[in-house]
């Protein structure tokens, strides 16, 4: 793999022709599907890239690790929650609704006093989800379709990274989905349009979800560069995330220092506090940053006037956080970009993508979580990939 471009046109389907119009939220989307898959190298274009690098895993970057499967000392493991109302809103019960520069500060506190033992690899878990319309009109209906994704991420330069994937079957996304989906015959499978954004000339063309889950995939690539590992507004290694400032103001100077006016995936014109809530928000959800580092990521949020509090809410999996939101304007309407903590371990639990306020002709209705990542464990590792 000797460049950025490579990792995405290998790992992308067709529907994702960058030629075709489409919203950069569902770019953002369909990225984070298509690369949930790795593919194989193939020679290509060394074109310069400014996409997020991820080692062969995927954006969704998508399940419980299996006992002692990992051998190495933990950073942080995402605690399971008993919460019975997945990406429910809290606040019930006339519990106060933390404020969100509370929750961001009880959350830096956590991890400011966790300590690390580094390893061979930093390896990732997670699980990701996208939902979708299919149908027409009053047959219409909404299912999820859901991926897991594993990830090792080499420590050194030089190293390969690897990833397994695995489709986890789709489904429909609610008890009235499911009621459509059973007038509809009952279908184990589903071709999915994606959405072009209102105005937007053409379509993507579409791909199919099955119900029954899919065969694990396992494969490894070359690093970027011989070292490049993630994506935090440049691409960067591994001694560069473990260098960053546990300073708050010093670490949003080093991340603006990469803030070029526009968003991370496209030239589309991006305000400086909200590149900086979405680089972030990658930061302490999938970076293998040193725990004083990413108590300074929840402070420097902490200090962003937009960043609101959700209260108490649960994750994808059920598990109980305090969520976190800034709203973005996009073509396809308003969407808030939620994150969920856990404020008992100073972890980040989740990310979902909801849409607020649909603009006029988008087929995506209000309340509704478009994608959502889960973050089930990731620590450090000496157990080689498999």
């Amino acid at each position: 793999m000797k460049d950025v471009m490579r990792v995405l046109r290998d790992a992308r389907p067709e529907e994702m022709d960058p030629g075709a119009p489409v919203d950069e939220g569902v770019r953002r989307d369909e990225l984070a599907r298509a690369m949930a898959a790795p593919r194989p190298e193939a020679a290509g274009s060394t074109a310069p890239a400014r996409r997020r690098v991820r080692p062969v895993w995927g954006l969704g970057l998508a399940g419980a690790v299996a006992a002692g499967a990992v051998a190495a000392a933990a950073v942080f493991v995402a605690p399971g929650g008993d919460g019975t109302d997945p990406g429910g809103t809290g606040g019930g019960g006339g519990e106060r609704v933390l404020d969100a520069r509370t929750v961001l500060l009880a959350a830096a506190e956590k991890a400011d006093g966790q300590t690390e033992t580094t390893g061979a690899y930093w390896h990732q878990v997670t699980v990701s989800s996208s939902t979708y319309t299919v149908g027409k009109g009053s047959g219409a209906y909404a299912v999820t379709v859901r991926s897991k994704a594993e990830s090792w991420t080499p420590s050194r330069p030089g190293g390969k990274a690897w990833g397994a994937a695995q489709d986890l079957g789709a489904k429909p996304a609610t008890m009235a989905d499911a009621e459509a989906w059973r007038r509809a015959g009952s279908p184990a499978t589903f071709k999915i349009q994606i959405p072009v954004a209102p105005g937007g000339k053409g379509r993507l063309k579409g791909f199919t979800a099955k119900t029954a889950p899919g065969a694990r995939s396992f494969n490894g690539s070359a690093l970027v560069d011989g070292d490049k590992v993630f994506w935090l507004g440049r691409n960067v290694s591994m001694k560069d995330l473990r260098a960053l400032p546990s300073d708050p103001k010093r670490l949003q100077a080093e991340l603006l220092r990469w803030y070029k006016g526009h968003d991370t995936e496209s030239n589309r014109p991006m305000a400086s506090d909200l590149w900086l809530y979405t680089v972030a928000r990658g930061l302490v959800m999938d970076m293998p940053v040193k725990p004083a580092v990413r108590a300074a990521a929840f402070r420097m949020l902490a200090g962003l006037p937009a960043v609101r509090s959700l209260g108490k809410v649960t994750d994808p999996q059920g598990r109980t956080g305090n969520a976190i939101a800034l709203d973005e304007k996009t073509r396809q309407g308003v969407i808030r970009q939620e994150m969920i903590i856990d404020l008992a371990s100073g972890a980040a639990l989740a990310s979902m993508n909801v849409m607020v306020a649909p603009a006029a002709g988008a087929n995506v209705p209000a309340g509704r979580t478009m994608n959502s990542t889960a973050l089930i464990g990731a620590e450090w590792t000496d157990t080689k990939p498999r």
